[in-house]
């Protein structure tokens, strides 16, 4: 029996979400979230995509490996579990692979090492990313498990780009430079867009925009990246759910030496309590212009400040460019708020960038052009799929290229 299904994880702090795919259609077969580890009110949604009913789980789950047996469990329920000699690899979401990292990886002790010394620049992501890790190997420790690496689509960045403009011996001593992240959703989405363009990866220039709660910028030339919003950690770049994005770094010493706050404090304020959160006390984009149309001036300054910094970065991205072919938005926001891709866009005719207003206003799970016929740069809606990335990555990896597609009842569910 040939195996061509892969389990991917992606392990959190107290959450791990998983996707059960077969490469022969890039089909999924079960999705489903563990969240609250850890906690009394744990909970466990399941649900199989080939038939059956989604099932839930409330109890306390103690741990990542309570919670991964739990995921067998229920996998072994669908006839899908972990045992079966279908399953081909495990693929792990690793947000920080520092320089090192530049392609799906294997994971072995030596691996597992990289990963923990890293810990100091991705405190809050890879020691979740190696609990998931570990328990994985423990349960089939016989199955390739492969680490795919957030920073590793950037890692293509020139060292223009790439380099903060501070001591050298510093900077090299502490591992100071732009790794960026989002790396798989970049990479799936700007090659989508090339496809939707009929055109090859290496023949395209795109400014790829992934909004959600984090959100991340990137230049994108010939399919490799070139620069990238978010730097040393995913604080850097565009106004985020809860993050601020750009600031001067003066004003955390500033912070620390008027306010009397801590390294500690002024780290909670920067990624928990600013971004859109901090200017109008709401991270839902949603909700944000439901207020903004009931006349709330605050979330109309958060939206007008948001849409300002992407105007700067697609500007600036342009200019790294030379020559865009499109710019695209994908991810939570991007995909769904037909307001911030418009605004973003408006006012950027001169640049060969506009957006049609009936083709924006079209809602749809599909790749789609959202500029009119005669634009110059093409504006484009692609929905990420890092899911399937990381899958086609690991399967890549470890069983060479993807069988040719088996279409079976069912398969796009």
């Amino acid at each position: 029996m040939t195996a061509t299904r892969v389990l991917v994880l992606n392990s959190g702090s107290s959450s791990v979400k998983y996707q059960l795919l077969d490469m022969r259609d890039s089909s999924r077969l079960a999705v489903g979230l563990v969240e609250r580890i850890g906690e009394e009110a744990s909970r466990l949604k399941h649900t199989p995509l080939l038939g059956g009913e989604p099932r839930e789980q409330n109890r306390p789950i103690a741990d990542h490996e309570e919670a991964l047996k739990a995921v067998a469990v229920e996998l072994a329920q669908d006839g899908l579990g972990l045992d079966s000699p279908e399953l081909a690899a495990i693929g792990h979401r690793v947000v920080h692979g520092g320089k090192f990292f530049t392609q799906p990886t294997v994971i072995d002790d030596a691996v597992l090492a990289e990963v923990e010394r890293l810990i100091p620049v991705a405190p809050l992501h890879n020691p979740a990313n190696l609990t998931g890790i570990r328990t994985a190997m423990a349960l089939r420790p016989d199955l390739p498990q492969v680490a795919v690496f957030d920073t590793a689509f950037h890692t293509t960045m020139p060292e223009s780009a790439s380099r903060y403009a501070i001591d050298v011996r510093t900077a090299d001593e502490h591992r100071i430079q732009r790794y960026g992240f989002h790396g798989t959703s970049h990479a799936y989405v700007s090659r989508k867009t090339a496809e939707l363009l009929g055109k090859e990866a290496e023949d395209v220039n795109v400014i790829v925009l992934h909004l959600g709660n984090g959100a991340s910028a990137s230049a994108v030339r010939g399919g490799r990246c070139v620069d990238t919003s978010m730097g040393l950690t995913p604080l850097e770049g565009l106004v985020m759910g809860t993050r601020s994005g750009d600031v001067d770094p003066a004003v955390i010493f500033h912070l620390m030496r008027v306010g009397s706050m801590s390294a500690d404090e002024v780290d909670v304020l920067l990624n928990k309590k600013s971004g859109l959160i901090g200017l109008c006390g709401d991270n839902d984009m949603r909700e944000i212009r439901r207020r903004i149309d009931e006349g709330d001036q605050a979330a109309r300054l958060a939206f007008d400040i948001y849409v300002h910094r992407l105007k700067k970065y697609i500007g600036a991205y342009y200019a790294v460019l030379g020559r865009v072919d499109a710019v695209v938005f994908t991810a939570g926001v991007g995909e769904n708020a037909a307001p911030v891709r418009e605004a973003a866009i408006a006012g950027l005719e001169e640049l060969g960038l506009t957006v049609d207003g009936g083709l924006n206003s079209v809602r749809s799970d599909e790749p789609r052009l959202i500029s009119p016929e005669y634009a110059r740069v093409a504006v484009a809606v692609v929905p990420t799929d890092e899911e399937l990335e990381i899958a086609q990555q690991s399967y890549a990896l470890v069983r060479g290229p993807i069988p040719a597609t088996t279409e079976r009842p069912g398969a796009h569910l």
